[in-house]
């Protein structure tokens, strides 16, 4: 009994030291909430891709509309249409600049008792490539291209038989290298080129032989024959300044500045060809907007045609000062 009694003692003893070890053994715990953290903030970081590209698009329509019935004051009914985009491309890395923008505009007026006139016509590309020497500095060394032309025939209304200017007649292509500054804050650029070849199109051979634009017109013997056509493409070179200016002056008010100032080396420097746009733009709601806009423009070879002695016929004369006005409101389309 004696010996039955000790061996239960013993066995019990032994079933508490294991029980007692088998508790002791460590457990390992894994936090898997914060393994699947660090996998997504991996995932993350992979596949998030940083894009240096801005783009700006706007496209619009201004239309304005008189109509008359038993008006006893008299008029004739009207209609008036502009169109007009404005697109951006703009790509901006660390030291890079790169920017590209196009400008479309195109209006018609329609007037009882009269032909479809044109009131505005304008294709505009440009593009700007710069580099700077640190991230502290806002001046770029950059290379400029700037295009502009014309879609359709231009008339000296009401002669509709003779265009006085065409597409690509003329078409003006300036490429030049220099120096641009950006201003940090503000939306302004300042682009100086001492260095900038111009180009004038005038691919239409009627406009050439007159010599149009500046280009070197057709020669002629006594009786008018023709011996030489004119020249359709004239190039200079000389030195070009640009200017941009963007800023809300007022609440929901916009006023843009462009300037243009060209004068070439060899022929009459000093004389400088000058495109100066300044609009303001009155924001009414996302889709409604009014501009108030003016542009001045002179060109030593740009000669004015008029009719001087009244027989019908166009003469060419001196270069003047060209002024445009416009006024629109209508709806734009901002993407």
């Amino acid at each position: 009994m004696k010996i039955r009694l000790l061996s239960l003692i013993l066995c019990l003893y032994s079933i508490s030291s294991f029980s007692s070890n088998f508790y002791q053994i460590p457990v390992i715990i894994i936090d898997t909430t914060e393994a699947e953290r660090n996998s997504i903030v991996q995932d993350s970081v992979e596949t998030d891709v940083v894009n240096y590209w801005d783009e700006k698009n706007a496209v619009g329509l201004d239309f304005s509309e008189v109509a008359f019935i038993n008006w006893s004051s008299g008029g004739n009914n009207s209609v008036s249409a502009l169109i007009h985009g404005d697109f951006e491309r703009n790509y901006k890395k660390e030291l890079t600049n790169w920017r590209n923008s196009a400008i479309i505009r195109y209006g018609i007026n329609a007037q009882e008792g009269r032909e479809i006139r044109k009131t505005e016509d304008e294709l505009v590309i440009s593009s700007s490539f710069g580099s700077r020497r640190d991230s502290t500095s806002n001046w770029y060394y950059s290379a400029k291209m700037d295009f502009n032309t014309q879609f359709t025939n231009g008339y000296r209304y009401p002669d509709t038989e003779n265009p006085i200017s065409k597409f690509m007649a003329p078409g003006y292509l300036f490429l030049g290298v220099g120096a641009e500054f950006s201003h940090p804050n503000e939306d302004l650029t300042a682009y100086f080129s001492p260095i900038t070849q111009k180009s004038t199109f005038v691919l239409d051979q009627r406009l050439a032989n007159e010599g149009m634009f500046g280009v070197t017109p057709a020669v002629r013997d006594e009786d008018g024959n023709l011996i030489e056509k004119g020249e359709k493409v004239r190039t200079e070179f000389g030195m070009l300044l640009t200017s941009k200016f963007s800023k809300e002056i007022f609440e929901n008010v916009n006023l843009r500045n462009r300037l243009s100032l060209y004068s070439d080396y060899l022929n009459k420097f000093g004389n400088i060809d000058v495109d100066w746009q300044v609009n303001v733009n009155l924001k009414v709601n996302d889709f409604i907007k009014a501009n108030v806009g003016s542009q001045i423009r002179y060109d030593d070879d740009v000669k004015y045609k008029e009719d001087i002695d009244g027989d019908g016929e166009l003469e060419t004369t001196g270069p003047r000062i060209q002024f445009k006005q416009t006024l629109g409101i209508g709806v734009v389309y901002e993407f």
